[in-house]
Protein backbone atom coordinates (compact mmCIF):
# COMPACT_ATOMS: atom_id res chain seq x y z
CA UNK A 1 0.00 0.00 0.00
CA UNK A 2 1.32 3.42 -0.93
CA UNK A 3 1.24 5.79 2.00
CA UNK A 4 2.60 9.29 2.40
CA UNK A 5 1.59 11.62 5.19
CA UNK A 6 1.27 15.36 4.64
CA UNK A 7 0.23 18.18 6.94
CA UNK A 8 -1.77 20.81 5.06
CA UNK A 9 -4.41 23.18 6.40
CA UNK A 10 -6.99 25.01 4.37
CA UNK A 11 -6.15 28.18 6.26
CA UNK A 12 -2.68 28.15 4.71
CA UNK A 13 -4.35 28.98 1.40
CA UNK A 14 -4.70 32.55 2.64
CA UNK A 15 -1.03 33.12 2.00
CA UNK A 16 -1.49 32.10 -1.61
CA UNK A 17 -4.63 34.18 -2.02
CA UNK A 18 -2.62 37.29 -1.24
CA UNK A 19 -0.56 36.44 -4.31
CA UNK A 20 -3.62 36.20 -6.55
CA UNK A 21 -4.45 32.52 -6.00
CA UNK A 22 -8.10 33.29 -5.27
CA UNK A 23 -10.70 36.01 -5.23
CA UNK A 24 -13.50 36.89 -2.86
CA UNK A 25 -17.06 35.92 -3.64
CA UNK A 26 -18.76 32.96 -5.25
CA UNK A 27 -17.51 33.18 -8.87
CA UNK A 28 -18.12 29.73 -10.36
CA UNK A 29 -15.85 30.20 -13.39
CA UNK A 30 -13.11 27.57 -13.38
CA UNK A 31 -9.54 28.70 -13.91
CA UNK A 32 -7.57 26.64 -16.40
CA UNK A 33 -3.84 26.26 -16.65
CA UNK A 34 -1.48 26.43 -19.61
CA UNK A 35 0.52 23.56 -21.07
CA UNK A 36 3.57 24.39 -18.96
CA UNK A 37 1.58 24.09 -15.72
CA UNK A 38 -0.04 20.73 -16.48
CA UNK A 39 1.53 17.60 -15.02
CA UNK A 40 1.12 13.84 -15.19
CA UNK A 41 2.75 13.33 -11.79
CA UNK A 42 -0.23 13.61 -9.48
CA UNK A 43 -0.47 13.91 -5.71
CA UNK A 44 -3.84 12.66 -4.51
CA UNK A 45 -5.17 14.06 -1.21
CA UNK A 46 -7.32 11.53 0.66
CA UNK A 47 -7.93 11.48 4.45
CA UNK A 48 -6.99 9.56 7.58
CA UNK A 49 -6.06 5.88 7.28
CA UNK A 50 -8.84 4.73 9.65
CA UNK A 51 -11.58 6.27 7.49
CA UNK A 52 -12.74 5.53 3.95
CA UNK A 53 -10.91 8.24 2.02
CA UNK A 54 -7.39 6.84 2.30
CA UNK A 55 -8.05 3.23 1.27
CA UNK A 56 -10.38 4.38 -1.52
CA UNK A 57 -7.87 6.96 -2.75
CA UNK A 58 -5.13 4.35 -2.70
CA UNK A 59 -7.22 1.98 -4.83
CA UNK A 60 -8.21 4.75 -7.25
CA UNK A 61 -4.55 5.75 -7.60
CA UNK A 62 -3.77 2.18 -8.69
CA UNK A 63 -6.69 2.20 -11.12
CA UNK A 64 -5.45 5.44 -12.69
CA UNK A 65 -1.92 4.16 -13.10
CA UNK A 66 -3.12 0.90 -14.62
CA UNK A 67 -5.54 2.51 -17.10
CA UNK A 68 -3.92 5.81 -18.07
CA UNK A 69 -0.65 5.95 -19.97
CA UNK A 70 2.31 7.91 -18.59
CA UNK A 71 0.70 8.98 -15.32
CA UNK A 72 1.93 8.47 -11.76
CA UNK A 73 -0.39 8.96 -8.79
CA UNK A 74 0.63 9.07 -5.14
CA UNK A 75 -2.18 8.84 -2.58
CA UNK A 76 -1.34 10.74 0.60
CA UNK A 77 -2.88 10.83 4.06
CA UNK A 78 -4.39 14.26 4.91
CA UNK A 79 -6.90 15.86 7.24
CA UNK A 80 -9.66 15.42 4.66
CA UNK A 81 -11.93 17.60 2.54
CA UNK A 82 -10.82 21.15 3.32
CA UNK A 83 -7.18 20.07 3.48
CA UNK A 84 -7.45 18.57 0.02
CA UNK A 85 -9.17 21.60 -1.49
CA UNK A 86 -6.54 23.84 0.11
CA UNK A 87 -3.77 21.61 -1.22
CA UNK A 88 -5.19 21.81 -4.75
CA UNK A 89 -5.58 25.58 -4.36
CA UNK A 90 -1.89 25.85 -3.44
CA UNK A 91 -0.96 23.47 -6.29
CA UNK A 92 0.57 21.03 -3.80
CA UNK A 93 -2.02 18.40 -4.82
CA UNK A 94 -3.69 17.73 -8.13
CA UNK A 95 -6.47 15.33 -7.07
CA UNK A 96 -8.54 15.24 -3.91
CA UNK A 97 -11.50 13.60 -2.19
CA UNK A 98 -13.98 15.96 -0.58
CA UNK A 99 -17.45 16.16 0.84
CA UNK A 100 -19.69 17.87 -1.67
CA UNK A 101 -20.93 20.37 0.92
CA UNK A 102 -17.35 21.39 1.76
CA UNK A 103 -16.58 21.82 -1.94
CA UNK A 104 -19.63 24.06 -2.37
CA UNK A 105 -18.44 26.14 0.57
CA UNK A 106 -15.00 26.36 -1.05
CA UNK A 107 -16.42 27.57 -4.36
CA UNK A 108 -18.48 30.20 -2.55
CA UNK A 109 -15.65 31.37 -0.28
CA UNK A 110 -17.38 30.09 2.87
CA UNK A 111 -14.83 27.69 4.34
CA UNK A 112 -14.00 28.73 7.89
CA UNK A 113 -10.63 30.51 8.29
CA UNK A 114 -10.37 31.39 4.59
CA UNK A 115 -11.73 34.90 5.08
CA UNK A 116 -13.98 34.88 2.00
CA UNK A 117 -11.42 33.39 -0.38
CA UNK A 118 -13.12 31.44 -3.18
CA UNK A 119 -11.25 28.32 -4.26
CA UNK A 120 -11.45 28.64 -8.01
CA UNK A 121 -9.02 26.13 -9.49
CA UNK A 122 -10.71 22.77 -8.96
CA UNK A 123 -13.40 20.95 -10.87
CA UNK A 124 -15.75 18.04 -10.20
CA UNK A 125 -14.82 14.65 -11.62
CA UNK A 126 -17.52 12.42 -10.09
CA UNK A 127 -19.65 11.73 -7.06
CA UNK A 128 -18.43 8.50 -5.48
CA UNK A 129 -20.68 7.48 -2.57
CA UNK A 130 -22.81 8.82 0.29
CA UNK A 131 -21.04 9.66 3.57
CA UNK A 132 -23.10 9.20 6.71
CA UNK A 133 -22.70 10.99 10.02
CA UNK A 134 -21.86 8.39 12.67
CA UNK A 135 -22.58 9.53 16.24
CA UNK A 136 -20.72 6.95 18.30
CA UNK A 137 -20.84 6.43 22.09
CA UNK A 138 -19.84 3.65 24.44
CA UNK A 139 -22.78 1.46 25.36
CA UNK A 140 -21.99 1.90 29.07
CA UNK A 141 -21.86 5.71 28.85
CA UNK A 142 -25.47 6.33 29.81
CA UNK A 143 -25.81 8.55 26.74
CA UNK A 144 -29.02 7.58 24.97
CA UNK A 145 -29.78 10.61 22.80
CA UNK A 146 -28.03 13.51 21.12
CA UNK A 147 -29.46 15.85 23.76
CA UNK A 148 -27.46 13.85 26.33
CA UNK A 149 -24.25 15.03 24.67
CA UNK A 150 -24.54 18.44 26.35
CA UNK A 151 -21.67 18.84 28.78
CA UNK A 152 -19.74 15.90 27.31
CA UNK A 153 -16.38 15.68 25.53
CA UNK A 154 -17.00 15.04 21.84
CA UNK A 155 -14.61 14.35 18.96
CA UNK A 156 -15.89 16.60 16.17
CA UNK A 157 -13.49 15.79 13.32
CA UNK A 158 -9.95 16.53 12.29
CA UNK A 159 -8.49 19.90 11.31
CA UNK A 160 -9.16 20.28 7.59
CA UNK A 161 -11.93 17.69 7.46
CA UNK A 162 -15.53 18.24 6.36
CA UNK A 163 -16.88 16.59 9.49
CA UNK A 164 -16.84 19.67 11.74
CA UNK A 165 -19.53 21.58 9.85
CA UNK A 166 -21.86 18.57 9.97
CA UNK A 167 -21.07 17.98 13.67
CA UNK A 168 -21.91 21.62 14.42
CA UNK A 169 -25.18 21.39 12.47
CA UNK A 170 -26.26 18.20 14.25
CA UNK A 171 -25.49 19.55 17.72
CA UNK A 172 -26.97 22.98 17.01
CA UNK A 173 -30.24 21.45 15.80
CA UNK A 174 -30.49 19.77 19.19
CA UNK A 175 -29.83 22.99 21.10
CA UNK A 176 -26.17 22.25 21.85
CA UNK A 177 -23.92 25.14 20.87
CA UNK A 178 -20.19 25.78 21.12
CA UNK A 179 -19.35 26.08 24.81
CA UNK A 180 -22.04 23.58 25.81
CA UNK A 181 -19.56 20.74 25.34
CA UNK A 182 -15.81 20.13 25.10
CA UNK A 183 -14.68 19.72 21.49
CA UNK A 184 -11.88 17.27 20.76
CA UNK A 185 -10.28 17.83 17.35
CA UNK A 186 -9.01 14.47 16.11
CA UNK A 187 -9.02 12.20 13.11
CA UNK A 188 -11.35 9.22 13.04
CA UNK A 189 -8.72 6.66 14.08
CA UNK A 190 -7.58 8.75 17.03
CA UNK A 191 -11.17 9.41 18.12
CA UNK A 192 -12.05 5.70 18.17
CA UNK A 193 -8.95 4.98 20.26
CA UNK A 194 -9.90 7.77 22.66
CA UNK A 195 -13.46 6.46 22.90
CA UNK A 196 -12.20 2.95 23.66
CA UNK A 197 -9.93 4.35 26.40
CA UNK A 198 -12.69 6.50 27.92
CA UNK A 199 -10.89 9.76 27.12
CA UNK A 200 -13.92 11.14 25.29
CA UNK A 201 -17.65 10.54 25.60
CA UNK A 202 -18.63 10.53 21.93
CA UNK A 203 -17.28 10.79 18.41
CA UNK A 204 -19.09 12.33 15.47
CA UNK A 205 -17.61 11.46 12.11
CA UNK A 206 -18.80 11.61 8.50
CA UNK A 207 -17.61 8.50 6.67
CA UNK A 208 -18.70 5.84 4.21
CA UNK A 209 -20.80 2.90 5.39
CA UNK A 210 -19.48 0.58 6.67
CA UNK A 211 -16.20 2.03 7.92
CA UNK A 212 -13.51 -0.39 9.03
CA UNK A 213 -12.42 1.77 11.99
CA UNK A 214 -15.84 1.41 13.64
CA UNK A 215 -16.00 -2.32 12.92
CA UNK A 216 -12.61 -2.71 14.60
CA UNK A 217 -13.66 -0.58 17.58
CA UNK A 218 -16.86 -2.59 18.05
CA UNK A 219 -14.83 -5.82 18.15
CA UNK A 220 -13.17 -4.73 21.40
CA UNK A 221 -15.57 -2.16 22.89
CA UNK A 222 -19.36 -2.20 23.26
CA UNK A 223 -20.58 0.83 21.33
CA UNK A 224 -23.84 2.32 20.08
CA UNK A 225 -24.89 4.70 17.31
CA UNK A 226 -27.21 7.56 18.22
CA UNK A 227 -30.02 8.23 15.76
CA UNK A 228 -31.54 11.52 14.62
CA UNK A 229 -35.30 12.11 14.64
CA UNK A 230 -36.91 12.85 11.27
CA UNK A 231 -37.87 16.42 12.13
CA UNK A 232 -34.29 17.09 13.19
CA UNK A 233 -32.87 15.72 9.92
CA UNK A 234 -34.96 18.32 8.10
CA UNK A 235 -33.54 21.09 10.29
CA UNK A 236 -29.99 19.84 9.77
CA UNK A 237 -30.56 19.62 6.03
CA UNK A 238 -31.68 23.24 5.94
CA UNK A 239 -28.55 24.35 7.79
CA UNK A 240 -25.95 22.19 6.08
CA UNK A 241 -27.36 20.62 2.91
CA UNK A 242 -26.92 17.13 4.37
CA UNK A 243 -29.75 14.72 3.56
CA UNK A 244 -31.58 12.17 5.69
CA UNK A 245 -29.94 8.74 5.48
CA UNK A 246 -30.49 5.35 7.13
CA UNK A 247 -27.50 3.28 8.22
CA UNK A 248 -28.76 -0.24 7.58
CA UNK A 249 -28.86 -2.68 10.48
CA UNK A 250 -26.60 -5.10 8.62
CA UNK A 251 -23.85 -2.49 8.21
CA UNK A 252 -22.42 -3.28 11.64
CA UNK A 253 -22.77 -6.41 13.77
CA UNK A 254 -23.75 -4.43 16.89
CA UNK A 255 -26.82 -2.85 15.26
CA UNK A 256 -30.25 -4.41 15.77
CA UNK A 257 -32.15 -1.93 13.57
CA UNK A 258 -31.59 0.82 11.03
CA UNK A 259 -30.25 4.10 12.43
CA UNK A 260 -31.45 7.39 10.93
CA UNK A 261 -28.77 10.03 10.45
CA UNK A 262 -27.75 12.52 7.74
CA UNK A 263 -25.34 12.17 4.85
CA UNK A 264 -23.42 14.17 2.30
CA UNK A 265 -21.58 12.84 -0.75
CA UNK A 266 -17.92 12.03 -1.25
CA UNK A 267 -16.65 13.39 -4.55
CA UNK A 268 -13.45 13.24 -6.58
CA UNK A 269 -12.17 16.63 -7.74
CA UNK A 270 -9.15 17.66 -9.78
CA UNK A 271 -7.09 20.78 -10.30
CA UNK A 272 -7.99 22.79 -13.36
CA UNK A 273 -4.61 24.55 -13.42
CA UNK A 274 -2.46 21.41 -13.22
CA UNK A 275 -4.67 18.62 -14.63
CA UNK A 276 -5.30 19.09 -18.34
CA UNK A 277 -8.65 18.56 -20.03
CA UNK A 278 -7.35 15.39 -21.69
CA UNK A 279 -6.05 13.93 -18.41
CA UNK A 280 -9.23 14.97 -16.60
CA UNK A 281 -11.20 13.10 -19.28
CA UNK A 282 -9.10 9.97 -18.79
CA UNK A 283 -9.40 10.17 -14.99
CA UNK A 284 -13.19 10.45 -15.28
CA UNK A 285 -13.34 7.50 -17.67
CA UNK A 286 -11.01 5.38 -15.53
CA UNK A 287 -13.04 6.12 -12.39
CA UNK A 288 -16.44 5.23 -13.82
CA UNK A 289 -15.43 2.43 -16.18
CA UNK A 290 -13.27 0.55 -13.65
CA UNK A 291 -15.33 1.03 -10.50
CA UNK A 292 -15.72 -2.74 -10.36
CA UNK A 293 -12.04 -2.94 -9.40
CA UNK A 294 -12.70 -1.07 -6.15
CA UNK A 295 -12.72 -3.69 -3.38
CA UNK A 296 -14.42 -1.49 -0.77
CA UNK A 297 -18.18 -1.92 -0.46
CA UNK A 298 -18.78 1.72 -1.33
CA UNK A 299 -17.42 0.98 -4.83
CA UNK A 300 -20.91 -0.24 -5.74
CA UNK A 301 -22.09 3.38 -5.63
CA UNK A 302 -19.60 4.62 -8.25
CA UNK A 303 -21.71 4.77 -11.41
CA UNK A 304 -22.44 7.12 -14.27
CA UNK A 305 -26.01 7.35 -12.96
CA UNK A 306 -24.76 8.79 -9.64
CA UNK A 307 -21.78 10.71 -10.99
CA UNK A 308 -23.34 14.19 -10.86
CA UNK A 309 -25.38 13.74 -7.68
CA UNK A 310 -24.64 16.52 -5.20
CA UNK A 311 -22.66 18.71 -7.60
CA UNK A 312 -24.62 21.86 -6.69
CA UNK A 313 -22.56 24.99 -7.38
CA UNK A 314 -19.36 23.03 -8.02
CA UNK A 315 -18.04 23.48 -11.57
CA UNK A 316 -17.22 20.44 -13.68
CA UNK A 317 -13.62 19.82 -14.63
CA UNK A 318 -13.39 20.44 -18.41
CA UNK A 319 -12.28 16.84 -18.96
CA UNK A 320 -15.21 15.46 -16.97
CA UNK A 321 -17.58 17.75 -18.86
CA UNK A 322 -16.34 16.35 -22.18
CA UNK A 323 -16.69 12.77 -20.92
CA UNK A 324 -20.26 13.22 -19.68
CA UNK A 325 -21.22 15.06 -22.86
CA UNK A 326 -19.92 12.17 -24.97
CA UNK A 327 -21.88 9.71 -22.84
CA UNK A 328 -25.08 11.69 -23.40
CA UNK A 329 -25.44 12.51 -19.71
CA UNK A 330 -27.39 15.67 -18.96
CA UNK A 331 -25.04 18.29 -17.56
CA UNK A 332 -25.98 20.64 -14.70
Amino acid sequence: MRRTTIAVTAAAALALSACGGGEEGGDEEVQTGDEDSFTNELTFGTGGVAGTYFPLGDELATIFEENIEDVSVTAIETGGSADNLGGIFQEEMQLGLTQNDTAVMGVNGEIEDLDGVALDNFGWIANLYPEAAHIIVREDSGIESIEDLEGQTIAVGDVGSGTRAISDAILSAHGIEEGDYTAEVADFGTSTDMLADGQIDASIFVVGVPVAGLTQLAASTDVALLGIEDDMTETISGESGAESYDIAADAYDFLDEDVTTVSVFAALVASTTQVSEDLGYEITAATLENAGDVTLEIGENITEENALTGIGDIPLHPGAERYFDEQGIDLP
